[in-house]
């Protein structure tokens, strides 16, 4: 069944354009830069996920929970940065249904990593959302 949503050309731009804004970001990029030594690879892994989200591709395979519940030190604060330069870059886009839906699971995919960090990092305590940008 066809996704008539975007391209995969669209998807491409959109998660190329983000993560060359996370990557200059003050605050973002240092953490990212820190933890992926072969950006090519990476962005390609990162089509694949928003492939498979927004057109249904089924592309990508992978548990990305385990990664991110490994990194230190990772905030409330962050995830709401990286939801904001989502946003931001997503309103740049000429699909904008496109940027619509992405932001609405880019929401999901933060608070899930972020309750997912929170739970791994201590299992008794009570996790905590992030407060919502969208």
């Amino acid at each position: 069944m066809a996704n008539d949503l975007c391209t995969e050309e669209e998807v491409t731009r959109l998660v190329h354009d983000f993560y060359a804004r996370v990557r200059k970001d003050e605050v973002l990029g240092p953490i990212f830069n820190a933890h992926i030594s072969d950006w090519d690879r990476h962005l390609a892994r990162l089509v694949d996920f928003w492939s498979a989200i927004l057109l249904r591709t089924g592309r990508f395979t992978g548990a990305p929970m385990p990664k991110h519940a490994a990194l230190p030190g990772l905030t409330a604060e962050l995830f709401q940065r990286w939801l904001g330069l989502f946003r931001e870059v997503a309103a740049t886009q000429r699909n904008q249904a496109m940027a619509s839906q992405a932001c609405a699971m880019a929401e999901r995919i933060a608070q899930s990593l972020w309750l997912g960090y929170q739970m791994n990092r201590d299992a008794n305590a009570s996790q905590s959302p992030i407060a919502s940008l969208l």
